[in-house]
């Protein structure tokens, strides 16, 4: 959604944007770029697809404001989860 906004907001020919995510589960020794060192992480992997007619620098671009998006910055943030029961 962010990406198609600020696509369109640049009057950029971007037709649809495909996201598809895999999860899975590694060992943290495996992760050369993890602070985590012992135990199991989860994996999230993304590809994304821009449809259109589209420059290598707006393709560029595009990736740039999806690694922005505020739900990419929850993925890739530190996460707190506080469960209770009512």
């Amino acid at each position: 959604m962010t990406v198609a906004l600020y696509a369109r907001r640049k009057n950029w020919p971007l037709e649809a944007v495909t996201v598809r995510m895999r999860h899975s589960r590694i060992h943290a020794a495996d992760c050369a770029d993890c602070e985590t060192r012992e135990g199991m992480l989860d994996r999230i992997e993304s590809d994304l697809e821009f449809e259109g007619r589209l420059t290598k620098e707006q393709h560029s671009k595009l990736l740039e404001i999806a690694e922005k998006c505020p739900v990419h910055r929850t993925l890739v943030s530190e996460i707190d989860i506080r469960t209770r029961v009512l």
